[in-house]
């Protein structure tokens, strides 16, 4: 009786001690989780100000910023000096631009030099130059770095394949406070070598590519990128993205990088140059990012100087398989082969066939109830031999549902087919309707054979279950 009584005491205060740890653990789990959440706040704030700020003097500079845009000199107090490579370049395709400061860490600008260089075949390297840009006034660390480049690049810089300058800005517009904290003095860094870099950047190609002194380059990532222009050129855009980072993968007009370096020198050079690259964007009516999936540049190092504090965190998430919610098919399209066009909305390896599509047919998705649209994908063709591709399509997504037909009666762009595929992030204007009710794959011009749709693809936004796993 004794021995019995005993084990309950003792399995009583195991579970005493057990029910204490637990709360001190959920305790804990709460605490941190409100300091993330004090902490994610408090740089809101900071984002916000700092936008609030940029919006205040756009409207200050707005008719400066146009009478700028009408002069043919852009930086009147800029020196360059060729450092490596040939000062004459036939005007190209691309430049990739790379911007280099030093730092008081471990550099990466050779390392991300070597990873570009290799992820380019020699059929790509026709098409682009590469442009590297180093803007410091330490001359041991100039020729030293010079003389790296030069030992590891020197075939690239005797193709004319790679160019090296050094650039001072003057007296520019853009002043820096005295109260500059760690972030703002690395922004004025950035920002003032971005400005040097595109300036000398103006007549070299048709496009331009940002890249910092920290990126790694995904295998044939030009590829990318020059089967995208073509399919874009028809549409508006400033700027489009090829990877999550708030600067790097970033591709432009080369006509636009006069604008936005006058636009650069409009404010303190202490203000974070993404805000202003999203500003202007805004300018020039592009109204949400343009960017592309899978990234194909990524930051080298996770843990470098200020990046977590001073740059917003990458976007790019592991958002697992899609998850298509449940909708019905409608076509316009001639089906044979027995296909059915829900076939191209399941996920599985059934696809619809459809008879030389004209312009303005379309598949269209319609929702059984609205969702949240994160990811689109679109699918078409042979994997293996590139036939039987969706050469020109688009992809909209629709809100305000209509019963009869099946239908939405508005819709958003969210880009066209890019070798008969689409996979691209989905983002949403400020205040504008995200509940999304209808997927149309919209034919654009006539084809003279079959196309096959294999899938399209969604991922919806799911809710954050964290919170309901710590109760």
């Amino acid at each position: 009786m004794r021995g019995c009584l005993w084990r309950c005491v003792q399995v009583l205060a195991s579970l005493v001690i057990l029910g204490f740890f637990l709360q001190e653990n959920i305790a804990a789990v709460r605490v941190k989780q409100q300091h993330n959440t004090l902490l994610s706040e408090k740089k809101k704030m900071i984002q916000q100000i700092a936008q609030e700020e940029i919006s205040s003097k756009i409207k200050n500079h707005l008719k400066h910023f146009t009478e700028m845009q009408q002069s043919s000199h852009v930086l009147r107090h800029v020196t360059y000096t060729v450092l490596a490579g040939a000062s004459y370049q036939p005007k190209r395709l691309l430049t990739v631009g790379i911007f280099s400061v030093p730092h008081s860490h471990r550099t990466h600008l050779l390392d991300t030099m070597s990873s570009l260089f290799q992820a380019s075949s020699e059929q790509d390297l026709e098409y682009m130059l590469v442009l590297v840009l180093l803007s410091d006034t330490d001359p041991t660390w100039l020729n030293q770095t010079v003389a790296n480049i030069s030992g590891l690049f020197m075939p690239h810089i005797e193709s004319g394949r790679l160019l090296v300058v050094h650039g001072l800005l003057g007296g520019s517009r853009a002043k820096s406070r005295n109260d500059t904290s760690p972030c703002g003095k690395l922004y004025s860094r950035q920002k003032t070598s971005l400005a040097l870099l595109m300036n000398f950047a103006l007549n070299l190609s048709e496009y331009f590519l940002l890249l910092g002194d920290n990126v790694k380059t995904a295998p044939k990532f030009l590829a990318n990128v020059f089967w995208a222009l073509p399919a874009w050129k028809q549409l508006h855009w400033v700027s489009l993205d090829f990877s999550s980072m708030p600067l790097s993968g970033k591709v432009f007009h080369t006509e636009d990088l006069s604008r936005f370096v006058s636009f650069l020198l409009l404010f303190p050079k202490d203000i974070p140059t993404h805000l202003l690259l999203s500003e202007f964007r805004l300018l020039l009516s592009q109204n949400v990012p343009i960017r592309f999936s899978p990234s194909v540049f990524y930051r080298m190092d996770k843990d470098s100087e200020f990046k977590d504090t001073c740059f917003p965190a990458e976007q790019d998430k592991d958002l697992g398989r899609p998850d298509n919610p449940a909708g019905t098919v409608f076509t316009n399209m001639i089906s044979f082969w027995n296909t059915n066009p829900q076939f191209a909305y399941f996920l599985n390896d059934d696809y619809f066939w459809t008879l030389d599509p004209l312009e303005g047919n379309y598949l269209l998705v319609v929702l059984d109830k609205p969702q949240k649209v994160i990811k689109v994908a679109v699918e078409t063709g042979s994997t293996k031999n590139r036939l039987n591709l969706l050469k020109h399509g688009q992809l909209l997504l629709g809100y305000s549902p209509m019963e009869y037909p099946q239908r939405c009666a508005h819709y958003n762009l969210v880009g066209p087919l890019v070798r008969g595929q689409l996979e691209q992030m989905v983002f949403y204007e400020e205040d504008a309707v995200t509940e999304i009710s209808c997927i149309k794959l919209l034919v654009t011009s006539s084809h003279d054979y079959p196309v096959r749709i294999m899938q399209i693809k969604v991922w919806t936004e799911v809710e954050d279950e964290e919170s309901w796993r710590l109760l």
